[in-house]
């Protein structure tokens, strides 16, 4: 009976074949955000556009021009954001940090508003400023939880309190300066509307160059995984492996933000639901985190579109009301984890 019973015992689906799934789900993605909108258009039709045959000239402006564009960023930004937020979670051990939490994305659009305020006309300086302030979120929360005690809640109420600070720059920056920052509400809320190819090819070029240099440092956090003194007494330079890995998620978080505006949650939910489904090993971890956020923001991004057509929610919103509830449950669970402990 005992045998019986073990053999109907349910079986997790391994990482290989969760990766497999997530692909699929963000193929499935992309094709809705391609064709779902204020005009329908068939796969059929896009096959042929994209293949370069004849169609209908207004259906060809349509995908070329406005979907496609928003397609490439929705999936360039969900990649980068919920990278970031794994590998800041794997740095601090926390599972409750992502780069909205603890100020990194707001980092990221004060050294975007301050680019557009000082050099308006020097769009490349952008990514730049916009990794220079996120790096720069991450330093702040890190030197005021390490010293009020590097307590998990602590590390949260840190990143609150430096996004509030940021978030009032740039407000200033955009009061004094009204031009800084054309769309400020489109930026403030995130979303992906009105973006050109051409304005994602530098924040592309850093984030799919960065990500391949990552999964060749995969064991590495594997090891830092285990804390500091463990990964020291292995021959790491845990100190150095750390500064290296958060200046690698602020270059990801400002390259999105460059161009997404300060969207939130992407790098909290898709490591968090990835993470039950693959387990801890960061090889399986980091691509599934990448498919993971670029799925949940193209579909988020589609729902944005069509839930309240002909009007147009800016996608920020969608993951707001995803992302608060999920940020609440996790935090209660983690302080229900504590006491019990």
């Amino acid at each position: 009976m005992n045998s019986l019973q073990g053999s109907y015992t349910p079986q997790r689906a391994g990482p290989k074949s969760v990766l497999f799934i997530l692909l699929g789900l963000a193929v499935i993605g992309t094709v809705l955000s391609l064709c779902v909108g204020a005009v329908s258009i068939a796969p059929g039709e896009l096959l042929r556009v994209l293949s370069g045959e004849n169609t209908t000239p207004s259906v060809r402006q349509i995908l070329l021009y406005v979907r496609l564009p928003r397609t490439c960023g929705a999936l360039l930004a969900g990649m980068a954001l919920a990278v970031s937020g794994t590998l800041i979670q794997t740095v601090l051990a926390n599972p409750l940090a992502a780069p909205n939490i603890i100020g990194v994305n707001a980092g990221a659009g004060l050294g975007v508003a301050l680019c557009g305020a000082l050099f308006p006309f020097a769009t490349a300086l952008v990514p730049l400023a916009a990794f220079c302030g996120a790096l720069l979120g991450v330093l702040f929360v890190l030197a005021i939880s390490e010293r009020a005690g590097a307590s998990r809640l602590t590390l949260v109420l840190s990143g609150v309190a430096v996004s509030s600070i940021f978030g009032a720059g740039i407000d200033l920056i955009v009061t004094l300066a009204p031009e800084a920052l054309t769309g400020y509400s489109d930026f403030r809320i995130g979303g992906l509307g009105n973006l050109t190819l051409s304005r994602l090819v530098l924040p592309a070029g850093i984030i799919l160059s960065e990500l391949p240099l990552l999964m060749l440092l995969t064991n590495e956090l594997d090891v830092l995984a285990l804390g500091s003194e463990t990964a020291q007494s292995l021959g790491l330079p845990a100190r150095r492996l750390r500064i290296l890995l958060h200046a690698a998620a602020a270059a990801l978080a400002g390259a999105a933000v460059s161009f997404s505006g300060l969207l939130g949650f992407i790098g909290l939910l898709s490591p968090q639901i990835v993470r039950r489904l693959v387990g801890e090993e960061s090889r399986f971890l980091l691509p599934g985190a990448a498919l993971g956020g670029a799925s949940l923001l193209l579909l988020s991004d589609v729902c944005a579109r069509t839930l309240f057509a002909p009007f147009e929610l800016p996608v920020g919103v969608v993951l707001s009301l995803l992302g608060g509830p999920f940020f609440l449950w996790l935090l209660f669970r983690q302080r229900g984890g504590r006491t019990h402990d």
